[in-house]
């Protein structure tokens, strides 16, 4: 008898239902990611099945806005820098090294894996201090592979579901015209 195999959904690609629906007594979460001077926003569900701790941590510390920056390594990524806001850093659940269009990542820095000046930041981090990174991936081809530390594994916690065509023309024109004045948020939908 043969065997079939069907492909692994990726996050954010199964039918989960209306805005509301439940998955084990939760109702869907979702949250609005804008660069605000750009006046783009994008809708994007907290993938609380896949990365539980992450997503409680990133929701309980919402509205979160900051200094938006354009990924040098990654490719097509956006992103800003916050001071740590969980309890304890969430454990790797749902990691890639490979995010594709529409993921929401999260990533927790030590100030020496980001303290140089190669990486651009207009602000010095201190010795032993965390930065929280939450980032946006736009488009395709994205490879977490710094050439400082090596492979850079990111907690997938949230999928774009509505608004990534408009946002991923933002970030181009982030990436062509600077970042300077621009800010990333996120909030609650």
């Amino acid at each position: 008898m043969p065997i079939f195999f069907s492909p692994i959904p990726r996050p954010g690609t199964l039918d989960r239902g209306p805005p509301g629906h439940c998955h084990g007594g939760m109702a869907d979460r979702y949250i609005e990611v804008s660069l605000v001077r750009r006046g783009i926003t994008c809708t994007a569900q907290l993938l609380d099945d896949r990365a539980p701790v992450t997503c409680a941590a990133v929701w309980d510390a919402l509205p979160l806005g900051g200094d938006v920056y354009h990924a040098k390594y990654a490719r097509n990524e956006i992103y800003a820098l916050f001071p740590p806001f969980a309890a304890s850093e969430p454990p790797l659940e749902n990691p890639t090294v490979t995010p594709i269009p529409g993921d929401l990542c999260y990533f927790a820095f030590a100030s020496a894996e980001l303290g140089t000046r190669a990486y651009g930041y207009d602000r010095e981090v201190r010795p032993g201090t965390t930065l929280v990174d939450l980032a946006l991936f736009y488009e395709r081809n994205n490879l977490l592979l710094n050439g400082d530390v090596g492979w850079v594994p990111g907690i997938v916690w949230g999928q774009v579901v509505d608004g990534l065509a408009a946002m991923a023309e933002g970030c181009n024109d982030l990436w062509r015209t600077g970042a300077a004045g621009e800010t990333l948020s996120f909030r609650r939908a």
